[in-house]
């Protein structure tokens, strides 16, 4: 759920003011739908529950020739919350589909804020990498002897998670990206 309000957020964020179907058409255009698990009726949840929770403001819409709808624009606790959500997906490891979607949203932070995220995300994993190392080579053997292949492959994916995160960290101090502070967020046509 958390990725996919981020998303939702994000999006309704860089549009300005949308509706439902323009937000499920822009994400679907990123296929956020395979690497973030958005549905439809997640989708259409999220945006429900995030106007209950006052992240979002409906309003009626005349639509183009036929029935009304709603269009959604975010406050400035939703916004509040998309920074905290992309924030927690870009710091915080273990949860692929919030990394996921903080990738999507990175530029919604400014470049610090990024910076400093990721330096937390290298650290924990470092950590990790620690403990994984210690588990799988510091102690007695593992048994049965094939789960030694479980501890590999973890310590593999940790691996290749701190060097990519140590890569967009270099490519963010080195000014990649258009970010919040750099004038306007990136606008999407939905």
């Amino acid at each position: 759920m958390s990725a996919t309000r981020m998303l939702v957020l994000g999006v309704v964020f860089w549009a300005g003011k949308a509706h439902g179907y323009q937000i499920r058409a822009e994400l679907q255009s990123w296929r956020a739908d395979s690497w973030a698990r958005i549905k439809p009726g997640s989708l259409y949840h999220a945006l429900r529950r995030a106007v209950t929770d006052g992240l979002l403001v409906d309003a009626p819409e005349q639509g183009d020739g036929g029935p009304e709808r709603t269009s959604y624009s975010i406050t400035g606790a939703g916004r509040e919350e998309l920074t905290r959500l992309v924030r927690s997906g870009l710091s915080t490891p273990g949860d692929p589909w919030m990394l996921n979607a903080a990738i999507a949203m990175l530029p919604t932070l400014r470049r610090e804020d990024a910076v400093a995220r990721l330096k937390e995300r290298v650290s924990a994993l470092e950590v990790q990498r620690r403990e994984m190392e210690d588990w799988s080579f510091g102690g007695p053997p593992i048994k049965p002897e094939h789960v030694m292949e479980q501890a590999q492959l973890w310590l593999a994916q940790l691996v290749a998670d701190l060097e990519w995160a140590r890569k967009l960290l270099a490519k963010l101090e080195d000014g990649a990206y258009e970010m919040t502070e750099d004038g306007s967020p990136p606008s999407i046509q939905v």
